[in-house]
């Protein structure tokens, strides 16, 4: 079998091009779960599981945790825009949810709603590595709870969680190539059109193999440099 080079010559621009759709899908996902992932995790950290709340979260994500992602994607992109057409119906807007909603948002929020049960077990791990000392200690010097949660506990949590972090991104990034069920043109999308005139299809999905290995690395480098910092931190903090 040959590949066919000049292929793989005229479509690695169009992939190219892809590249900051899977990048922004990314990035808006992680920015938007953050705050709701650390509430469910300090909220089940504090209140040790025995509420309703906490209850409603951990069924929330085992149903995350219980279904394939693929699924997730499929299930909101066919709900979400007859559910949005039935609102904006209701309330008189002037909105046609199917022609003037970008695609792009389904899939911000299908992988927001994955990543956010994903994180915030990431995120109350690590609050639980830090010693329960450290909110005595905080409170002793003179800081309320919430300096302390901010300037002691929080800090050292982000420290023990950048690994699983990087995992957690280096995933939602292979994850995004499932956006192109939506009809959105990422990384997948545009190999799937390229392809598709002469059936290059090996050479599109080789292009897109090395793309995404290209990415995922350059992650992990940047994770690797905020560890390498998070452990300066965390060496001054125990001298200090």
């Amino acid at each position: 079998m040959e590949l066919d080079l000049s292929f793989m010559e005229e479509a690695l621009p169009f992939l190219i091009k892809a590249i900051p759709v899977t990048i922004f899908i990314t990035a808006a996902t992680l920015i938007l779960s953050l705050v709701p992932a650390f509430l469910m995790a300090e909220k089940r950290v504090r209140g040790g599981g025995k509420g309703k709340a906490e209850k409603l979260i951990m069924l929330y994500i085992s149903f995350i945790r219980g279904t394939p992602l693929v699924l997730q994607v499929l299930l909101v992109y066919a709900l979400m825009p007859s559910i949005l057409n039935s609102i904006v119906k209701a309330l008189g807007l002037p909105i046609d949810v199917f022609h003037d909603i970008n695609p792009l948002w389904y899939a911000v929020t299908v992988f927001t709603i994955n990543t956010t049960a994903l994180l915030s077990e990431i995120f109350r791990s690590a609050m639980l590595a830090v010693p329960e000392g450290q909110m005595e200690a905080g409170l002793t010097i003179g800081l309320s709870r919430f300096q302390t949660w901010i300037h002691v506990v929080v800090p050292q949590a982000l420290t023990s969680a950048l690994p699983n972090l990087c995992n957690l991104t280096v995933n939602l990034i292979k994850g995004t190539s499932l956006a192109f069920f939506m009809g959105i043109k990422d990384i997948m999308a545009a190999a799937k059109i390229q392809a598709a005139f002469g059936y290059n299809y090996i050479e599109a999905y080789l292009e897109v193999f090395i793309l995404y290995i290209a990415i995922c690395t350059i992650v992990q480098v940047v994770y690797k440099i905020f560890e390498k910092r998070a452990g300066l931190y965390r060496a001054a903090g125990q001298e200090g």
